[in-house]
C-alpha cells in the first residue's frame, strides 16, 4: 500500500511540476516568443493572459513593446565651423517588428550599445555638417521687422530677413531619418530624436559671444537703416503737404484780394458818380497829405490843376 501512494505522490508531483513550468502568463505590454533549443516556436504572444508551453524542452523570451528612451552621455563634437560643442541628446524608440528584433538582439545591453553606435555616429555627422548657427537657432526664426510690427508696409528697397539653411528642428529632422533608415533593419522603430541640450566649451564661449553680438549689431543697423528710410519718406509726404496748403493759402488770398479790390473800385465808383467835384477835392487832399511832407518843398505854377485848390479856390 505504502508503495503504491508513493507513486501517486511522486506523479502528483512532476504533474505539478509540468504544468508550472508549462505555463507562463503575459502581461500589457509585452510581446513574448517561445523558444526551443534557441530556435523561435511561436508567433509574437501580445495577447495579455495565461498561455502555455511544452515543459522543460521550451522557454520564453518576453520584450518590452512599449515606448522605450534612450539617452546618450554628454560628448564633445565639431561643428563645420571647427566650433567644438557639448551634445546632449535623447531618443524614443519602440520594437516595431519583434520577431526580427529577437533574432537580431539579445538583450538590453545588446540594445543600448546598438543605439549608442547607431544614433552617437549619426548625430556626429550631422553636427559635424552644421554650422554653429543653424545648431542653436530655430529653423523658422526670422528677426521681426519694425514694419511688420506697425503693421505698415516695408520701405521701398528695404532687404527682408533671409532665413537661415536649417536650424536644430531641421537637424533633427535629418538626424531622424539617417537613424531610423539604419535600425529598422533590426526591428525597432525610431520615433524621434531631439538634442536636449548644447552647450559651448570654454575656448569656444567668446567667439560665440562675439558672433552673437555682431548678429544683434547688424540686425539693431537694419532697424536704424529702414527707420532713417521712413523718416525720409514722412518728411518727404511732410513738405508736400505742406506746399500744398501753402499754394492753397496763396490761391485764396490772391481770391480775396481780388474780390475786395473789386469791391473798392465799385465803391469808389459809385461815390464818383454821386458827387465828382467833392471826390476830386477828396482825392486831392490825400494826394497834398502824401506828397508834401515836413521837409518837402513843393514847386508848381498857379495855373497848375494840382494847385487849383490851394490857390483862389476858383479852377
Amino acid at each position: 500500500m505504502k508503495p503504491r501512494l508513493a507513486v501517486i505522490a511522486g506523479a502528483l508531483f512532476l504533474s505539478l511540476i509540468s504544468i508550472y513550468s508549462s505555463a507562463f502568463t503575459v502581461t500589457a505590454g509585452e510581446v513574448a516568443f517561445v523558444l526551443q533549443f534557441g530556435s523561435i516556436k511561436s508567433d509574437a504572444i501580445t495577447a495579455p493572459g495565461l498561455h502555455w508551453k511544452l515543459p522543460f524542452l521550451q522557454e520564453v523570451r518576453r520584450l518590452d513593446g512599449r515606448v522605450q528612451t534612450w539617452n546618450s552621455e554628454t560628448t564633445e563634437m565639431p561643428t563645420l565651423g571647427r566650433e567644438f560643442v557639448l551634445v546632449d541628446t535623447t531618443a524614443h524608440w519602440r520594437i516595431e517588428n519583434p520577431r526580427l528584433f529577437l533574432e537580431g538582439i539579445d538583450g538590453k545591453r545588446d540594445v543600448r550599445d546598438l543605439l549608442d553606435v547607431i544614433l552617437s555616429s549619426v548625430v556626429r555627422n550631422a553636427i559635424g555638417g552644421a554650422k554653429l548657427e543653424d545648431l542653436i537657432r530655430s529653423s523658422d526664426w526670422q528677426a521681426a521687422s519694425p514694419a511688420n510690427q506697425a503693421a505698415a508696409s516695408p520701405v521701398a528697397g528695404a532687404k527682408p530677413e533671409t532665413k537661415g539653411p536649417s536650424g536644430r528642428q531641421e537637424l533633427e529632422r535629418r538626424i531622424h531619418e539617417d537613424a531610423r533608415a539604419l535600425v529598422v533593419s533590426y526591428g525597432i522603430a525610431l520615433l524621434d530624436v531631439d538634442i536636449n541640450r548644447v552647450n559651448y566649451t570654454p575656448a569656444v564661449r567668446p567667439q560665440v559671444e562675439n558672433r552673437m553680438i555682431a548678429e544683434r549689431q547688424s540686425v539693431a543697423e537694419r532697424f536704424r537703416s529702414e527707420g532713417r528710410g521712413r523718416r525720409e519718406e514722412i518728411l518727404g509726404e511732410l513738405k508736400k503737404e505742406v506746399q500744398t496748403i501753402r499754394s492753397e493759402a496763396l490761391r485764396k488770398s490772391d481770391e480775396i484780394h481780388g474780390a475786395a479790390d473789386a469791391d473798392a473800385a465799385r465803391i469808389y465808383g459809385q461815390a464818383y458818380g454821386q458827387d465828382p467835384e467833392f471826390y476830386g477835392f477828396l482825392k486831392s487832399l490825400e494826394t497834398y497829405r502824401h506828397a508834401m511832407g515836413a521837409n518837402t518843398t513843393l514847386m508848381v505854377g498857379a495855373g497848375s490843376d494840382f494847385y487849383q485848390y490851394l490857390g483862389n479856390g476858383k479852377k
